[in-house]
């Protein structure tokens, strides 16, 4: 099925945003967190760059499971970090470890910060240039770290699509019905990936499916 990008970059609508945050995604962001808690480094501590945290879900499940990790959580969209941020209110500890940051890719502000992780769950199909992450990942992680980018993956056919969407958007309202198959047809394969990986001299991070509809590159950052 041939790739069509999202009509928008940036969920910044208020309905939009709090329909999204309001949304069911435990099984997504519990995959997520799985994922990353797999990395060698062994106990997540450090500096950790969450890109596209949406209403800060990830960053919230991996502070409080995580107390030596400090983490910057960067979105484009105000009306995201607006939500994340009454949540932090109510989070005293887990909450003062996380900085809410409103970029937009490529942000100077990021350059150079050598974060010890840096990770993302479904930033990379809402860019207009996928070059945008992979640039970011090499100009702001540390030597060796650890590095996970998830996202959705385009389903084969318009068939797939269908199925996928009744699967785990059936009882979800319109909004977040249209998001999420506007998603799927702007998502990226497997190859596609690699392809960008390999662009950017990334090409050393694995890939691959990681559920029935999400894919991940993860591995070590090694600068070349």
């Amino acid at each position: 099925m041939q790739r069509t990008p999202e009509p928008e970059e940036l969920m910044d609508e208020a309905a939009q945003a709090q329909a999204y945050a309001d949304a069911d995604f435990n099984a997504a962001n519990n995959l997520f967190v799985e994922l990353l808690e797999q990395s060698p480094s062994g106990t997540l501590q450090g500096k950790l760059l969450d890109l596209g945290c949406g209403p800060a879900d990830i960053p919230l499940l991996l502070a409080t499971r995580h107390p030596a990790l400090h983490i910057d959580a960067v979105d484009g969209a105000q009306a995201m970090l607006d939500l994340a941020q009454q949540r932090l209110v109510n989070e005293t500890e887990a909450g003062r470890r996380i900085r809410l940051l409103c970029e937009y890719l490529p942000s100077p502000r990021l350059a150079h910060q050598n974060y010890q992780f840096v990770v993302s769950n479904s930033l990379l199909h809402h860019l207009v240039d996928p070059g945008t992450l992979w640039d970011t990942i090499k100009n702001c992680a540390h030597p060796s770290a650890q590095i996970l980018i998830m996202d959705l993956a385009r389903p084969t056919s318009e068939l797939a699509l269908d199925a996928l969407v009744e699967t785990y958007a059936i009882d979800a309202p319109d909004i977040l019905r249209r998001d999420f198959r506007n998603s799927l047809m702007a998502a990226y394969t497997v190859n596609e990936i690699r392809d960008q990986l390999h662009a950017a001299d990334l090409d050393y991070l694995d890939v691959g499916m990681v559920s029935d509809r999400h894919v991940a590159a993860r591995g070590t950052f090694l600068p070349r």
